[in-house]
């Protein structure tokens, strides 16, 4: 095993980092009186851990080959999941180790699935162990798909890379540079969102914690009602907005500060992201004002902040959208299996692969009227190449197949259809809340089985890893190959 030094190192300095950022939650205990053992413990394990990796590989040869790139990936997140399960154990909450290590999940893939019934009255800390966990997991994705991920060939980030003018070493001169700027940019983002909520009426810890989960598109509230607990238009308005912009390419904003003041303008994901953000507000909006017959029954306020929600994979809710009938729930279904921009914090398919796959039938259309005629997939003036839309229809194939397998051990562990296929939908694209009574907007995820919450955690961490991420770890000949 000395070949992967290297990625043993670096799991220690997560692992380290991961327990000194507990100190802060034991901080938040000393404030609000509620000191035990939730997270000093954890801490002292984490950071035991993390030294030992980190001593025992100190000799490493500081690169990594792409095996030991896909190795790290996924110990770092599968590991961060498990070791940030430990305060759930140890809190005072009485979560099985199912329970625990669910929790973790969904905060760490930023999914926001919970299985805490009374968030209401949990201990203050957990509450913002949760809000941690997310945020982590949100920078996370982002670094991963821009420095990591265009090597892995699956994350669509080379597109990002590549301008009419730019090439990849003027955007991403150093991936460090690049991490450092990221970092920056998705602090300032979650100071600037804690800032307006505070200002609007949350309190100091309502908004440092809904900050971070705002930006991290990741859905953990301190309340069971959710955002809806405020019943603040200012409030939703503000959340709407730091939604949006964690939903954005972060590289966008790169560009826009080396210069490129039309990047968020110009690029062609971005755009179709706020199509679809519209055209999903006027066609929920028309649809509720026909059935209810009332401008004072429909609210355009409560469908537009629910609709970006859902899309981007944030999952903060203000209404039961279950009381709208049955076609916004099919269609709530749909906007989950899309999610928001590559390079981002959102989830599900991304829009950039949506875009593709029109491209491609287009194309496949053109050439049965044509046979003879000779076409090219075009996107941001790029020709994109068979091999790369060969990774995209397979992305694309094998996350309905992982659906399929989800939706179906969930319905063998005895759930209905709507919740059978709404949790699968919403694990593996990382919403949040799901469909129906029980893991609903006014439910959770508390009353399932453990065989289905460990297969929504394992829905979860696919999804947030972009399926092949993980699933190649298991193929044999992959690590022959090196």
């Amino acid at each position: 095993m000395s070949n992967y030094k290297t990625v043993f190192f670096t799991f220690g300095l997560l692992q380290i980092v991961l327990g000194l950022s507990m100190i802060i939650p034991i901080i938040i205990q000393f404030i609000f009186n509620e000191l035990d053992s939730s997270f000093i413990g954890p801490s002292i394990i984490c950071i035991i851990f993390g030294v030992l990796f980190f001593l025992s590989n100190f000799d490493h040869d500081k690169k990594l080959n792409l095996p030991q790139a896909f190795l790290l990936t996924g110990l770092s997140w599968v590991g961060i999941a498990l070791f940030g399960a430990l305060p759930f154990m140890f809190s005072n909450l009485e979560l099985s180790i199912t329970d625990s290590i669910f929790e973790s999940m969904s905060g760490i893939t930023t999914t926001g699935s919970t299985v805490i019934n009374n968030l209401n009255e949990a201990p203050k800390a957990i509450l913002l162990w949760r809000a941690i966990l997310q945020w982590l997991g949100g920078i996370g994705i982002i670094l991963m798909a821009i420095t990591l991920m265009p090597i892995m060939n699956v994350g669509g980030m080379q597109l990002f890379k590549v301008s009419s003018n730019d090439t990849a070493e003027k955007i991403l001169p150093k991936s460090k540079q690049v991490s450092i700027r990221l970092l920056i940019i998705y602090s300032f983002l979650t100071i600037s969102c804690a800032f307006f909520y505070k200002i609007f009426g949350m309190g100091f810890f309502d908004s440092l914690t809904h900050s971070m989960t705002t930006i991290a598109t990741g859905g953990f509230s301190n309340y069971n009602q959710s955002i809806g607990y405020f019943n603040s238009p200012l409030i939703e308005i503000t959340s709407i907005i730091f939604i949006l912009l964690g939903s954005i390419p972060f590289i966008a904003y790169i560009k826009f500060l080396s210069g490129n003041k039309k990047i968020f303008f110009t690029d062609s994901q971005i755009k179709t992201f706020f199509k679809i953000i519209i055209f999903s507000i006027i066609l929920l909006f028309l649809y509720l004002l026909i059935n209810n017959k009332s401008f004072v029954e429909v609210n355009l306020r409560s469908v537009s902040f629910n609709v970006i929600s859902i899309l981007t994979g944030t999952g903060y809710v203000t209404k039961d959208f279950n009381e709208w009938g049955n076609f916004p729930l099919i269609f709530f279904l749909i906007l989950m299996f899309i999610g928001g921009c590559a390079g981002s914090t959102a989830c599900g398919i991304k829009i950039f692969r949506v875009q593709l796959l029109y491209l491609f039938l287009v194309n496949q259309i053109k050439k049965a009227i044509y046979p003879r005629g000779v076409f090219t997939i075009k996107y941001e003036k790029n020709n994109i190449d068979d091999k790369f839309m060969a990774s995209v229809i397979s992305f694309i194939y094998l996350y309905i197949i992982i659906f399929f397998i989800l939706t179906s051990i969930l319905s063998l562990s005895g759930l209905d259809f709507v919740t059978s296929i709404s949790g699968a939908a919403t694990s593996i694209s990382n919403v949040g809340p799901g469909l129906g009574d029980i893991i609903g907007p006014e439910g959770n995820f508390s009353s399932l089985s453990n065989l289905s919450k460990w297969a929504l955690s394992a829905g979860m961490i696919l999804g947030r890893l972009e399926l092949f991420a993980i699933l190649v770890l298991f193929i044999p000949s992959f690590w022959r190959k090196y």
